[in-house]
């Protein structure tokens, strides 16, 4: 086997698992590479010979209940339950970052900017990859689970509530989800309530949906926008705005996907600039982090944003979580954002 990936939609009672047996993943160097092709897409953050794009050609199919992930054949497997010992990434290093990237905001060269980090979480006996995507998908009924393994990868598992682009024949689908806070409990029960949001959560919710309505206008008239509204991911809360949409020839996703990706949700404005200077100055490579995966087909695509996701290397845990900087962000706050956002795969480590 050279590539798998199991994975279940958002609500769904079964997983789907496909496996590539012959030949190894293509290896592409764009999104606009994805048009008039077919299969389960890894892609990164950033593009280089080293973490290409890759497409996943199915040779086997299935579907399946959650438990039954257990007995997949062919998939690395590490045996004994978990005792979780942090071992966080550096506050220091984060306010470092932070005041680099802020200041770019206050001398007005971004509009919002977009600053991940990592952390690294041991176990003293490794957990199976299939074991940790099970929990997943029992705790986090409304996300995208997958799990994701390549020899050009590794292993990874992300739980992510952001759709990058979904459709069903012509009809088509993409969000807008920004904004975070924290809850407490079950202060919300369902998605759609209204909670107050800080201007700050607003502005940049509108930031990431201003944007998309540009790049959709490139590919056709036909779009509606509904929200934003407030939706639930996991103990967290979003703002999220709708988009639906047809386009006349659905044989140049990739071309859709280059204007797309990466968002002001996970890089910033001016997205050239943003990106460059991400790549450039944060401490820590986002490799398959805040990229997108899922499934493009002829008759069905579901492809999500990589977030609340960790690249598993035996029994060493590689957490990724980020937040979008504003002019008046402050550091604790988005230190904070990312320590809640680190919780949903510590949560399925933790059992």
């Amino acid at each position: 086997m050279t590539g798998l990936a199991i994975f279940r939609l958002p609500h769904a009672s079964e997983v789907t698992c496909v496996r590539q047996v012959k030949g190894t993943p293509e290896e592409l160097r764009s999104c606009q590479e994805l048009n008039g092709r077919s299969g389960f897409v890894v892609a990164p953050f950033e593009v280089t010979p080293s973490q290409p794009i890759l497409l996943i050609h199915p040779d086997y199919t299935e579907t399946m209940a959650v438990d039954d992930v257990m007995h997949i054949p062919d998939m690395p497997s590490f045996e004994g339950s978990s005792v979780c010992t942090n071992v966080s990434g550096s506050r220091g290093t984060y306010a470092i970052d932070f005041a680099n990237f802020h200041s770019q905001l206050s001398l007005g060269f971004f509009q919002k900017i977009v600053l991940a980090r990592c952390t690294d979480v041991e176990v003293d006996r490794p957990l199976p990859p299939l074991e940790l995507f099970r929990r997943a998908c029992m705790r986090y009924p409304r996300m995208f689970i997958a799990l994701v393994w390549t020899e050009k990868s590794g292993c990874w598992l992300t739980a992510t509530p952001e759709i990058l682009l979904e459709g069903v024949g012509n009809h088509w689908r993409t969000i807008a989800l920004a904004g975070t806070m924290q809850l407490e409990g079950e202060q919300l029960s369902g998605e759609g309530e209204t909670i107050t949001w800080s201007t700050k959560n607003i502005q940049e919710q509108r930031i990431v949906a201003t944007y998309i309505t540009e790049c959709l206008e490139q590919f056709t008239s036909d779009f509606h926008e509904e929200g934003p509204c407030t939706v639930r991911a996991a103990n967290l809360v979003h703002l999220r705005s709708d988009f639906t949409f047809s386009l006349s020839d659905n044989g140049h996703i990739g071309d859709l996907l280059h204007a797309l990706h990466p968002t002001p949700a996970v890089c910033g404005l001016p997205k050239r600039a943003a990106h460059h200077f991400i790549i450039h100055n944060e401490y820590a490579s986002r490799r398959y982090y805040s990229g997108f995966m899922g499934m493009l087909g002829t008759e069905e695509t579901h492809l999500y944003v990589s977030l609340r996701c960790m690249n598993i290397e035996g029994g060493l845990y590689h957490l990724y979580a980020g937040g979008g900087l504003l002019k008046d962000s402050s550091e604790e706050m988005e230190w904070q954002e990312t320590e809640a956002k680190l919780q949903t795969m510590r949560k399925i480590l933790e059992k």
